[in-house]
């Protein structure tokens, strides 16, 4: 076998990648988020749901009704998005939209009866899939990874 065939022997499909690419840390955050990502895509379709839906009403239960603005902030969602967001959750059943009495100009979106199993539900599949993502890490692994991602998370000023 000459250098430039690769070796398939190898179960784990690292042997033919390059040594600075497996030590590569931001490459590895890179396919693991990949690999995650797609996970919780193909699961949430299953129960007919997006990350976004999941987003707002994760957001709505915790904080309570709020502006399609203040969604927008807490979710880290688009405004433009966020309409279409509300929309569908809204055509579903899940949340409700009101006028603001404060401001008529502004809507109050609050989860229903129906979203808050939505949102059971979500969590279940999330809770199965993040269970899958990180088998290989024991739950003081699992932790660690939380905070470490969270720092990381925090410096780059994104939202959670």
């Amino acid at each position: 076998m000459s250098d430039s065939t690769p070796d398939m022997t190898d179960p784990s499909g690292r042997q033919d990648t390059a040594a600075r690419l497996r030590n590569l840390t931001t490459r590895l955050l890179s396919l693991a988020a990949i690999h995650s990502d797609r996970l919780v895509n193909e699961e949430l379709a299953r129960a007919d749901a997006r990350k976004w839906h999941y987003a707002v009403l994760a957001t709505l239960d915790e904080f309570g009704p709020a502006s399609q603005a203040g969604l927008s902030r807490r979710t880290g969602i688009y405004r433009g998005d966020m309409v279409t967001v509300i929309n569908e959750l809204a055509d579903r059943g899940l949340v409700e939209r009101s006028p603001n009495p404060a401001d008529r100009r502004q809507n109050v979106i609050t989860v229903t009866e129906q979203g808050h199993r939505q949102l059971l539900t979500l969590d279940k599949i999330l809770s199965q899939v993040q269970d899958q993502t990180l088998a290989p890490l024991t739950t003081p692994e699992r932790e660690q990874l939380a905070r470490l991602l969270t720092a990381l998370v925090d410096h780059h000023g994104q939202s959670m």
